[in-house]
């Protein structure tokens, strides 16, 4: 190789170095925004789910906890309307295995009304997914509740004895907790789709692999959730 040629592959590799290194703190700012992200949502939902178990007398019968697949929380759902209403937020959920909970994969919630409403609000909703048709659900791209998977708002309370017919053959339960009050609520036409930007900057994979158990070990920053399912 002569003097010519050799400077330039010299001054082409100083280029890409020097570009490299300029890029790497972006993506490592951008890498520390999706890990602080995903803590404060397993954090935040494992601060409702720790709060709204804490009411005996007005919580979610331990007993439908025990036979959950899996648990969904959305915290803090915004709820604005003016004449149309739609619901927006995000949460976690996670899958029973059996080694345990599985590491919480991330989703969104979405969903629309018609009706003459004016104001906005936030609400937390909780969904236990009862057996492995609502599973297959959440597994899929997009999961509308009440479309083929049956849902019914929760009972509350010590016991799930006053449960109806309709609540024991449900997939999923939903709960919401708005304003101090915690109860079982009807999310029929309501939309659960994976927030796969997140799942695969945090985890490198899909929500699906995710409850799926492809994740070793659990991350600290997310563990905080799963290990709050674990103690009810």
């Amino acid at each position: 190789m002569n003097h010519h040629l050799r400077t330039r592959v010299v001054g082409i590799i100083s280029i890409v170095l020097v570009t490299c290194a300029l890029g790497m703190p972006a993506f490592a700012q951008k890498q520390g925004k999706k890990a602080n992200e995903a803590a404060r949502r397993s954090e935040d939902a494992a601060t409702v789910f720790n709060e709204i178990m804490g009411a005996a007398d007005n919580a979610i019968p331990k007993e439908l906890v025990d036979k959950a697949q899996a648990i969904a929380v959305f915290p803090g759902v915004l709820k604005a309307a003016f004449i149309f209403g739609g619901r927006e937020g995000k949460g976690v959920i996670s899958r029973r295995t059996a080694q345990g909970w599985t590491t919480p994969a991330f989703f969104n919630l979405g969903g629309g009304s018609f009706g003459a409403q004016i104001g906005a609000d936030k609400t937390d909703y909780v969904l236990l997914v009862m057996n492995e048709d609502g599973l297959k659900g959440l597994l899929g791209d997009k999961f509308e509740i009440g479309g083929e998977v049956g849902v019914a708002a929760g009972p509350v309370g010590r016991e799930a004895s006053a449960a109806t017919d309709a609540q024991l053959q449900a997939e999923i339960l939903t709960y919401s907790r708005s304003k101090g009050l915690f109860a079982g609520v009807a999310l029929k036409g309501t939309a659960i789709t994976p927030d796969n930007n997140l799942n695969e900057a945090f985890y490198g994979m899909k929500a699906r692999d995710v409850l799926n158990g492809a994740v070793a070990r659990i991350p600290p920053p997310v563990r905080v959730f799963p290990e709050t399912l674990s103690r009810y």
